[in-house]
């Protein structure tokens, strides 16, 4: 239900776009899944032998498509707010979509699989160097990290002032939790920005 702006008269919620980034196979497309409210748009194609070698996964996983665009969904957090949610591609080889994706977004979320720290690397690098702020959620693929969350930090080198959380990408409320990290550093960084 939309929100009561003046007079009495129902305004819409505020849309804001976030990006849901990673490397390949983290869980982006999983993320967007479990939390839109509506059926969620994907460029999903299946993995083809061309692939092996240069998109690699984990050695469990049962992953037969890939993002080849982007994922989107939306969810509203209250009636004052709603989430579109951009998930980007995860190969190397469509980074030239990110700015295009990331264009007048507030925030992003980082996906990571602690078994795989290097693929995220870029995704990292990628929002620091624009100024967005971002949350890296380490996607916990049944319960299991690799690396604890201060040994995560360290090896993406990431500064303290950017949260790192533990989330299951297949569970609405845990997505919910990792995105309103990003909603609560994108505040932070706007504030810190209207400080003299």
């Amino acid at each position: 239900m939309p929100a009561l702006g003046r007079a009495g008269v129902r305004t819409p919620p505020v849309p804001v776009k976030i990006i849901v980034a990673g490397g390949f196979g983290v869980g982006k497309t999983t993320t967007v899944r479990a939390i839109s409210e509506i059926a969620p748009l994907t460029t999903e194609a299946e993995m083809t032998e061309v692939a092996a070698g240069v998109d690699e996964q984990r050695a469990d996983s049962l992953k037969t498509t890939t993002t080849v665009a982007m994922d989107f969904g939306c969810v509203t957090i209250d009636q004052s707010l709603k989430l579109y949610l951009f998930g980007t591609p995860g190969q190397d080889r469509f980074g030239f979509m990110w700015d295009d994706l990331t264009h007048g977004a507030l925030g992003a979320l980082v996906v990571v699989d602690s078994a795989r720290l290097a693929d995220c690397y870029q995704p990292v690098d990628y929002f620091e160097r624009a100024g967005l702020p971002f949350a890296v959620a380490v996607n916990t693929f049944d319960g299991r990290l690799a690396y604890d969350l201060a040994e995560v930090r360290w090896a993406l080198a990431v500064n303290d002032r950017v949260p790192i959380v533990t989330f299951d990408a297949r569970f609405r409320t845990s997505v919910r939790d990792a995105l309103m990290v990003v909603l609560e550093q994108a505040l932070d960084q706007v504030l810190h920005a209207q400080t003299p």
